[in-house]
């Protein structure tokens, strides 16, 4: 095989990797979707932050924001943590951009099973998120963290400290945060995790609630509008 037929036959099969794309599409925003699945986390309460997130990329209003952003897709991904050595990507990153790819994302997010089930590692969590950025296949205006969680961190580096390095690197964190143990995880969620620009907390009472709660926080971020909730 020539040189030059090998590289088309390589090319070939990168575009077809990619989806039948063969070069990067800027996206409005590129959102790490960093769920705490740590060991306060039961089974059932699990199971409604897997199938709420699922609901929210099959809602027809998340699905019209991002068809409504400047270059209509955005990139997303699901990252599962608990401990320091517990980061684990369930859903790589995909391009999101009508209501078949938003489909296709949520069943991945379906067909995904619990990774881990450790401490609270918050700032580990955000760490990896971050590196996460590095493996996207298309360019983003806007890199977002969205960490959801039911607990104080209990190990690793401050995640304030890392929210102030994400922070100064352009990186917006949001916040959801689920009071059921902690009441009060909203006030620290508002000061040690949530920072960046455009950046916000919801709190919900319950993983009841969780379904309704990333629905509104998808539209937020989409579209740069601020759910009712901060702090």
């Amino acid at each position: 095989m020539t040189s030059g037929v090998r590289a088309a036959a390589y090319a070939a099969v990168l575009a077809a990797f990619l989806g039948g794309r063969a070069e990067a599409e800027p996206v409005d925003v590129a959102l790490v979707l960093a769920v705490d699945v740590s060991e306060s986390v039961d089974a059932e309460e699990y199971q409604l932050q897997h199938e709420g997130i699922a609901r929210a990329f099959e809602n027809k209003a998340v699905v019209d924001a991002i068809r409504g952003g400047a270059h209509g897709a955005i990139e997303a991904m699901v990252l599962e943590w608990s401990d320091r050595d517990k980061q684990v990507v369930t859903v790589p990153w995909a391009r999101i951009a009508d209501t078949k790819s938003a489909a296709a994302f949520a069943a991945a997010v379906r067909a995904s099973t619990r990774s881990s089930a450790g401490l609270t590692a918050i700032g580990d969590a955000m760490l990896a998120s971050a590196a996460a950025f590095e493996e996207m296949p298309d360019a983003a205006d806007r890199r977002v963290i969205d960490v959801s969680g039911d607990g104080m961190a209990n190990i690793g580096p401050p995640p304030n400290e890392v929210r102030d390095a994400l922070v100064a690197q352009g990186i917006a964190i949001n916040g959801l945060a689920i009071l059921k143990t902690e009441p009060w995880l909203d006030q620290y969620y508002d000061q040690y995790v949530v920072g960046g620009d455009h950046s916000f907390l919801l709190k919900v009472e319950d993983f009841q609630s969780f379904a309704t709660a990333i629905e509104q926080k998808l539209l937020g971020e989409i579209s740069l509008s601020s759910p009712p909730v901060r702090g």
